[in-house]
């Protein structure tokens, strides 16, 4: 469960991604959604700091509510920090710091650049691309927002999931959730909340200080 719920906020929609091209028999995306895709990607690229917060629902197949988590999410560059409850996760561009308060450890790691882990910035710009075929749905009001609703399907049919709704927030090109539909029949909504595109982070909001959280043990596998 915890590591769904960190890729979730990683994505979304998964953790590793396999960075292929449609195979032939497979379908073809719909141009109408690439292009609010598109227009997502080209938003987030004008940001030079993201501060937002964020809900995260789990549902079972039943629609019974299995938990909620709040949490808030920070991005500069290459640089990353999300904290939800229990748990904190920071990257400072070279290492992924993965703080479990439960347990009082961190497990540190270093980024491999040969692999195509998806990160935070690959959520809002070119995920889409090569790993899912999508097409848009619609328009939705919500709360007096208009959404257009994008659903994706994993070219990787080895994928826990099986399908996501992506909404996009039609006036500010920006996602406003994101709903994954796992084979279990699990469902996760995230939603994004209090987006700022203009946030001023420090470099030290994205490196692990071992003083902030005292008698934490360090699993090092850099």
């Amino acid at each position: 469960m915890k590591r769904i719920i960190t890729s979730l906020l990683l994505l979304t929609i998964g953790m590793t991604a396999v960075m292929a091209q449609p195979k032939p028999g497979m379908g073809s995306s719909d141009p109408d959604a690439k292009k609010i895709l598109d227009a997502v990607s080209a938003k987030f690229k004008t940001f030079k700091a993201v501060q937002a917060k964020f809900s995260l629902s789990i549902e079972n197949a039943t629609g019974k509510t299995l938990g909620n988590k709040t949490g808030s999410l920070a991005m500069k560059g290459n640089k990353y920090r999300i904290s939800i409850t229990g748990q904190e996760i920071f990257c400072d561009g070279s290492n992924v710091s993965t703080y479990d308060k439960s347990a009082n450890e961190v497990t540190i790691t270093k980024i491999d650049p040969t692999v195509n882990t998806i990160t935070p910035q690959k959520l809002f710009t070119n995920f889409y691309d090569k790993d899912f075929l999508y097409k848009l749905n619609g328009d939705k009001k919500v709360k007096g927002k208009t959404l257009q609703e994008i659903e994706l399907t994993p070219i990787d049919k080895t994928k826990a999931f099986f399908k996501v709704l992506l909404f996009v927030d039609k006036a500010s090109n920006t996602i406003n959730s994101a709903k994954l539909f796992e084979k279990s029949g699990n469902k996760y909504t995230y939603t994004v909340s209090n987006l700022n595109g203009k946030a001023n982070i420090a470099d030290a909001q994205f490196v692990f200080d071992a003083k902030k959280y005292p008698g934490a043990e360090v699993v090092d596998l850099r």
